[in-house]
Formats: C-alpha cells, structure tokens, sequence
C-alpha cells in the first residue's frame, strides 16, 4: 500500500454485478465520504455505492511479530 493509499483510507466503490467492486474515490475523513456518497445517490440514484475503511493491517502484523 503506497504513501498516498494510507493516507486516504475510506473508499467509496461501486457494487458491481457477481460481488465485484471498482474503488471510485478515496478520502482521508469519513464524513467527506459520507457527504460524496450522497452526491453520488443524487446524481446516479440506480448504483449501488458503499462506504468501506481499507486500512492495511497486514502491516501491523508484520511490525508485532
């Protein structure tokens, strides 16, 4: 996960046929995603979006052991 990536955790992807995802935006804060997701529903009402926290955990893993 790059610098940029961990710095804008909360996601924002559109639900897509056969459980896939494609990522749309990323913030830093997750009322600013809240706030453009509901943008998003106004003007797309007929996607699906959903807010998700991608935080890399896999790096405090590796840093505990």
């Amino acid at each position: 996960m790059d610098y940029q990536t961990r710095l804008n955790p909360w996601v924002i992807s559109k639900l897509l046929p056969n459980l896939k995802q494609l990522a749309v935006i990323r913030f830093r804060r997750r009322n600013d995603a809240e706030a453009y997701l509901k943008v998003l529903k106004e003007m797309q009402p007929q996607g699906k979006f959903a807010i998700s926290f991608d935080g890399d955990t896999r790096e405090y893993a590796t840093q505990a052991e």
